[in-house]
């Protein structure tokens, strides 16, 4: 510890330099010069990575190490199955005009389904596999006549308000936003009824227009309530953008107002953009260290709310001292803090900030300046303490003190 000494920290920083840090270094050090990389930052975080691998490898036991392998193999087996299915629907996406008219002929020919065709119970998980979807849709988008409901112009203006709120259907153009709000239906929901049950199959989503509605997950027979939605929440659409199970029973509080719109309508008009935006938000998310601990449903429902905003070299995303209205996350670019003009930290991608005003219903603490052109992620003050473990970011948040 001889070269320790001049350093002003503890003996057990000091210990930890010697004991734990330092033969990492030594070794990666060692076979960075025994290789040298060109670009030798790449080769570390690959040879970190590589190493915290191996070093949980030899914790597991020879069981552990069988299973972890047949789960393995178990999914690559699923992954060849689901290439499978996709390129079966390459194939009949790309199905050329012979094609389409001899399906025509064959679609004429046939007899229409029995009257109770739609009101069947479906058998199992899913409602059909991959491919069968997406060849009902391709067959049914040219021609598809979305539904129209009757509607006052006070129900319209109502509805468009809760619609522009909601991450699916803000970014619709108008043509798509003026069908989506003649196919919606109001319902009038009573206390305590349940509008959608966990392991159902999906045919609606909903979005809340007065009320709230809590969201139940049943684990092991026990029921807990994971979240609550308000208005200009949706629930109901993972169903019908995976084409799977009810994730949550969703319960009204109180007597309550929703919009319900069916899977045709929004399979045609909206689910493609927003599948895109939400899984691209998705594998975002995962990769934020804050965000570890939630499971995808939760981080779907955080997608859901987030915005995208561009700064530009030099601007001023937030000022110390004023009113704090939303929290950030850096998803392009960089950005730098500063506390009383003087630079306290440098923000990289996947980094948050902002939420110790939220937090703590106190003035913002530093000012955020964006280096270079960056693209942030916000989520305004009520969804995020609404979608975020609050007491977590609390133990988080000192870094400005």
């Amino acid at each position: 510890m001889e070269g320790l000494d001049a350093l002003k920290i503890s003996e057990d920083k000091k210990k930890y330099i010697v004991d734990l840090l330092n033969p990492v270094l030594e070794e990666m050090v060692a076979e960075c010069i025994h290789r040298m990389p060109r670009d030798p930052v790449p080769f570390m975080l690959e040879w970190l990575e590589q190493k915290k691998v191996t070093e949980e490898d030899k914790q597991l036991s020879p069981e552990q190490k069988a299973t972890v392998i047949a789960e393995n193999m178990k999914l690559e087996e699923e992954i060849k199955r689901v290439r499978g299915q996709l390129q079966e629907c390459s194939k009949l996406a790309a199905g050329d005009k012979n094609h389409d008219e001899q399906e025509e002929e064959d679609e004429d020919d046939d007899e229409p389904p029995p009257p109770d065709f739609e009101n069947r119970a479906v058998p199992s998980k899913a409602r059909g596999g991959v491919s069968a979807e997406a060849y009902g849709e391709y067959n049914k988008k040219k021609d598809f006549v979305a539904p129209v409901i009757a509607k006052t112009d006070e129900q319209k203006e109502r509805l468009k308000a809760v619609l522009s709120k909601s991450f699916l259907f803000s970014s619709l153009e108008d043509n798509d936003f003026g069908i989506i709000i003649g196919a919606m239906k109001e319902v009038q929901v009573k206390a305590k009824e349940r509008v959608i049950v966990q392991g159902d199959v999906g045919d609606f989503l909903f979005v809340i227009e007065s009320g709230d509605f809590d969201c139940i997950v049943n684990t092991g027979g026990t029921e807990k309530v994971v979240k609550t939605c308000g208005s200009g929440d949706v629930f109901g659409e993972l169903a019908l953008l995976y084409n799977c199970p009810r994730a949550a029973t969703v319960q009204a509080k109180g007597a309550s107002v929703c919009w319900q719109l069916d899977r045709d309508t929004f399979n045609t008009i909206v689910k493609e953009a927003a599948q895109k935006k939400r899984d691209r938000y998705d594998a975002f998310l995962s990769k934020v260290p804050l965000l570890e601990s939630m499971d995808a449903y939760e981080r779907s429902q955080l997608a859901d709310a987030l915005v995208s905003e561009v700064f530009t070299d030099g601007q001023t995303v937030m000022k110390q001292g004023e009113v704090g209205k939303k929290f950030y996350i850096l998803e392009e670019g960089a950005a730098s803090a500063l506390k009383n003009n003087t630079k306290v930290m440098d923000f990289g991608v996947g980094d948050y900030f902002g939420e110790l005003a939220l937090i703590t219903d106190q003035p913002r603490a530093a000012t955020v300046i964006a280096k270079g052109s960056c693209k942030m992620l916000s989520v305004d003050s009520r969804s995020f303490k609404r979608l975020l473990n609050v007491n977590d970011l609390l133990e988080r948040s000192n870094k400005y003190k």
